[in-house]
């Protein structure tokens, strides 16, 4: 298994792993087009050839980015690929020099793990919620907001 920066051929296995979480309602949908726009924030995980697992680095302010479409195949979850996933991000977060990093999740006990804490969805920059306006829960968002200090 190797982690790394995405390229435009591993857009279609994203999106496969992102469709899957979508449909249980566990995190935001993205469109091909979204996901091609954003290749160059993505980390993948391959095995033998197979994406198997992505998450994206976001910059959304000048000392704030966000880790965006983290997920794991379900087969592969508990095997530490979340975890790598989670630690290229935020060593790109430390190489560009942003301090902050923050997700919006259902996985508050495995952030935790990562060293993310609570934060209340106020403190974040006004221009995170207009991904929000695509989810089917909103405006009665139910996931947490989480960050991390660098």
């Amino acid at each position: 298994m190797i982690i790394r920066k995405a390229n435009v051929n591993d857009i279609p296995g994203i999106k496969s792993i992102i469709d899957h979480y979508a449909k249980i309602e566990k995190m935001l949908p993205r469109s091909l087009s979204e996901l091609y726009e954003f290749t160059r924030s993505f980390y993948v995980c391959e095995k033998d050839g197979e994406i198997i697992g992505c998450c994206a680095l976001q910059v959304s302010w000048e000392d704030m980015a966000e880790v965006m479409s983290f997920a794991v195949r379900p087969e592969y979850r508990e095997k530490g690929i979340g975890t790598d996933l989670i630690k290229a991000c935020l060593k790109e977060a430390k190489d560009l020099g942003i301090n902050n990093v923050f997700t919006l999740t259902y996985a508050v006990p495995f952030f935790e793990k990562q060293g993310f804490e609570i934060i209340d969805k106020q403190l974040l920059p006004h221009k995170v919620w207009s991904g929000c306006i695509k989810c089917p829960k909103f405006p009665n968002c139910d996931e947490v907001a989480m960050m991390k200090k660098i």
